[in-house]
């Protein structure tokens, strides 16, 4: 069921919106219920992984027992000599 919401939004931002909308050929109201959609999603829940991530994933091989934890101390220590 579509409810009717009323906002206050600068003029200029309005304007590009529209554009943009209209650019992908959808409703500047289809265009923030989208947004709006994503916005509210709990990324816990549903993590957002960009495509850029996804290539990268199973680049580096790491023994199994890798600490990383341990790794990212001992590599500070080695930087600042403690």
């Amino acid at each position: 069921m579509n409810t009717k919401l009323t906002l206050s939004l600068d003029g200029k931002v309005i304007n590009q919106a529209k554009k943009y909308a209209k650019s992908k050929n959808i409703s500047l109201s289809k265009l923030i219920e989208s947004y709006l959609s994503q916005a509210s999603i709990d990324e816990k829940d549903n993590p957002v992984i960009s495509p850029l991530i996804k290539s990268l994933t199973g680049v580096i091989k790491l023994p199994k027992k890798f600490n990383s934890e341990k790794a990212y101390s001992d590599y500070l220590a080695k930087k600042f000599k403690i």
